[in-house]
């Protein structure tokens, strides 16, 4: 989370003057949703978007318990 933050404020606050807390909030929903969760590339997720990672994720098929013993 720490990491998130840092980048949360790196990539978009820092860069930005609000005219007042609404338009604040607005841009960091923005920036998560539109942005950090569906275009930006994450390392640990081999370089994938989280929405695309997840996506992938739930269309495998669970590895039972009894598969890994």
């Amino acid at each position: 989370m720490e990491r998130f933050f840092l980048n949360l404020k790196m990539e978009r606050v820092w860069r930005r003057e609000y005219a007042n807390h609404q338009e604040a909030i607005n841009d960091v929903t923005d920036y998560i949703v539109g942005f950090y969760n569906s275009q930006r590339l994450h390392s640990t997720l081999g370089y994938r978007p989280p929405n695309d990672y997840e996506r992938e994720m739930a269309a495998e098929q669970p590895i039972l318990v009894s598969e890994k013993t």
